[in-house]
């Protein structure tokens, strides 16, 4: 009896504890979410510990909003999966058929360029090789005319960075010229490569006035050369050149009515007035007034933008000047002696490079009539003044004989 009432009191306490953890576990819920101890899931032994999740949805709306969200992110997730692997398919299909392509093109250059085993190896791509162009002068000789022009041209054009016109273009002293544009000018230019320097030489561009500012009009920093020699021996030499052109037919002494032309009269006669004085009028004569010609180039070009070379000391010894002209020029040093021999016959150097040797046309260097040694000194005299005032604007004196 004893134990019976033990076992009925037992029995009735652990009711009572399932009815405590009932009603602590139990909460209201939203979503009609209940607690259970685990004692509702299996015999309890011990002290409960805990309480078991059971959710229990008896809303209808609210179970089909759940379910929808659930099919949507499988949805999702299925759809991802999907073209996640429908993009790496298609990726591997076109890395194989470029890989399939390159061997195809690398085959078929194979065929056409290598015949010879020894020639099986790794072919390297050949850098493009530049290419020349026309471009407008970086340099201009603009004078004097009979003072080397030609001389100092062609020693300039054994220089590897140095490309030259060939002729005289005289694009800036003839207007019929000018007015066909620069476009025209160039296309008289030599090609050349980048970094090499185009030089074009017309002697005639110091004497005229519209020179310098076209000049200037065409490029501002252009580098200027102004070869000179001493004024009587350039007039002289002038007057033989325009003598050789004279025809063979004209007459050699006047006809009754007829004067001369001035081609075959002597030079003592056209450098020197009826009265004496000296003829500045003659052209050989007045281009010898350097300073009057070379104060107009000042007043558009600035000093150091301007080199004058003496051509007397060019045709003597011909490197220290060209010395001097690849340094205003910005050149290497690259002309040397080894260019250039003396002809015993003509009287002057020649030009020689790694391959030819050159000499000037017969033309240059023409044996000058003999003048009146009286005469000579007449003119160096009367040179004297207008000289110191050439050599007052270039800040050199060049030596040149007074009597």
């Amino acid at each position: 009896m004893e134990s019976r009432a033990q076992m009925n009191q037992s029995l009735l306490n652990k009711n009572r504890l399932e009815a405590n953890y009932r009603s602590s576990c139990s909460q209201s819920l939203p979503l009609d979410i209940l607690w259970l101890p685990r004692s509702s899931f299996r015999p309890a032994e011990g002290e409960l510990a805990d309480c078991v999740l059971v959710v229990g949805v008896s809303r209808p709306k609210l179970a089909a909003a759940l379910l929808s969200v659930t099919l949507l992110s499988l949805f999702l997730t299925f759809h991802v999966l999907y073209d996640s692997a429908l993009y790496s398919i298609q990726a591997a299909s076109m890395a194989s058929a470029a890989s399939e392509g390159r061997k195809i093109l690398q085959n078929q250059e194979s065929s056409r360029t290598i015949s010879h085993p020894m020639a099986l190896r790794k072919r390297l791509k050949t850098p493009r090789a530049p290419r020349p162009a026309r471009r407008l002068p970086q340099a201009l000789i603009i004078g004097v005319r009979k003072c080397g022009t030609r001389a100092l041209l062609e020693m300039l054009y054994l220089h590897p960075m140095v490309q030259k016109a060939s002729g005289e273009v005289h694009f800036f002293d003839r207007d019929e010229n000018y007015a066909l544009g620069l476009e025209w000018y160039k296309s008289k230019m030599p090609l050349s490569f980048k970094g090499q320097i185009t030089i074009e030489k017309s002697p005639s561009y110091f004497v005229t006035p519209e020179v310098p500012e076209r000049v200037r009009a065409m490029n501002s920093s252009v580098r200027l050369l102004l070869i000179v020699r001493e004024p009587v021996t350039r007039a002289i030499s002038d007057y033989t050149q325009l003598r050789s052109r004279a025809t063979p037919s004209a007459p050699t002494v006047s006809l009754v009515g007829h004067p001369l032309p001035d081609t075959v009269k002597p030079f003592e006669h056209l450098a020197l007035a009826p009265d004496g004085s000296i003829n500045v009028a003659y052209r050989p004569i007045a281009i010898s007034l350097y300073h009057a010609y070379f104060h107009r180039w000042l007043e558009v070009f600035p000093r150091e933008q301007i080199l004058v070379v003496n051509g007397d000391q060019l045709i003597e010894d011909p490197v220290p000047q060209l010395r001097r002209i690849e340094k205003f020029l910005g050149l290497e040093h690259k002309i040397g002696r080894r260019n250039f021999y003396f002809n015993e016959t003509k009287g002057f150097y020649c030009l020689r490079n790694d391959t030819t040797d050159k000499c000037l046309r017969e033309t240059k260097g023409r044996k000058h009539p003999r003048v009146d040694p009286a005469v000579v000194t007449k003119l160096r005299k009367f040179f004297v003044q207008h000289n110191q005032r050439f050599y007052d604007l270039i800040g050199e004196d060049l030596g040149w004989p007074e009597d």
